[in-house]
């Protein structure tokens, strides 16, 4: 598949189901397991939203976003924050040429593909210019607006646990995220395939498989796909559920939860919900693509009260209970 020349949308949806299943084989020769977790990130990339993956140390964060970019032919910066990182070491800033005139050195955030590792480690004044750049596609610097290349890609990583000098994301910057990702240990089998791998010499050469002009044609693509009524309200309805003492909660909202999530979850869950749909190979999403990734849309989105950390209800139970 070279171009983005389809004769329908059904044809094009097809090729879009195809380009998945090839990303997903290719990404299997370095990437052992965590089929739910590459699933994830790829509908984030081709909905044209931002993943934050939380997962303790060693587990293949930074491996798993590098080969994406190199599958997808995309451009990857890996950025690692830490305390004294400053907006400008990611922006970039203006500097004083050989002929006098101030140049515009650009920063590690333009690029498709920008791994954000640790990002809870950095100050906010340096999220708040990563987390501008995600929403607005562009930086300002000297008062020059300079928009980013297309596509653009944030995939932010945090650790659970370590949470002394860090600084954790106000919830209205978690929000800029359509995907909270958990990763997990490795089975048994598959810790014994990656151990297998990662001591000997063998080498992969990875493919090419997909290139950015048809990934921002596959995003302006999932915007076309129809959703029936019933799906795009029992979206809406699912997140107006998490909203405390209102008519839609439920008794474990009210019991639980301090704050639930906006209509930019909505947004996302039907976004999300398409482009789920169309890599499975259907042509209109149903319920149960929004079911499958609701927990990745609302797990930071919703707040609990102390109540729920008192009797360990995590975020999850709760949106178990929802659907």
């Amino acid at each position: 598949m070279s171009g983005t020349n389809y004769k329908s949308d059904v044809e094009a949806i097809d090729a879009l189901a195809s380009s998945y299943l090839q990303l997903k084989q290719e990404i299997a020769k370095v990437i052992v397991g965590q089929d739910e977790v590459v699933k994830t990130v790829i509908i984030s990339l081709f909905s044209n939203g931002h993943s934050l993956l939380v997962g303790v140390p060693g587990l293949a964060k930074t491996l798993l976003v590098s080969t994406i970019a190199e599958v997808l032919d995309l451009d990857f910066k890996r950025i690692q924050f830490t305390p004294d990182l400053m907006p400008s070491d990611i922006t970039g800033s203006e500097i004083l040429g050989e002929d006098r005139q101030f140049k515009f050195n650009r920063g590690p955030l333009f690029s498709n593909i920008v791994l954000a590792d640790e990002i809870n480690r950095t100050p906010p004044k340096t999220q708040a210019a990563l987390l501008e750049a995600m929403q607005e596609r562009s930086v300002t610097v000297s008062g020059q607006r300079h928009l980013l290349p297309k596509p653009f890609f944030v995939l932010a990583t945090q650790n659970p646990i370590e949470q002394e000098g860090t600084y954790p994301l106000p919830e209205a910057q978690l929000d800029r995220f359509m995907f909270n990702i958990p990763l997990d240990y490795p089975s048994y089998e598959e810790e014994l395939e990656v151990v297998r791998g990662t001591t000997s010499t063998v080498k992969h050469e990875l493919e090419h498989k997909v290139t950015a002009a048809q990934i921002l044609f596959f995003q302006e693509l999932i915007r076309k796909i129809p959703i029936a009524d019933n799906v795009l309200e029992y979206a809406v309805s699912l997140v107006a559920k998490t909203r405390p003492n209102t008519d839609r909660a439920t008794a474990a909202v009210n019991n639980y939860i301090s704050w639930g999530a906006g209509p930019r979850a909505s947004q996302y869950l039907v976004l999300g919900a398409k482009c789920h749909a169309a890599v499975s190979g259907k042509y209109s999403p149903d319920i149960e693509d929004v079911k499958a990734i609701a927990k990745y849309v609302l797990r930071h989105r919703i707040v609990r009260n102390y109540k729920a950390e008192a009797e360990g209800i995590s975020e999850e139970n709760i949106i178990e209970n929802l659907l």
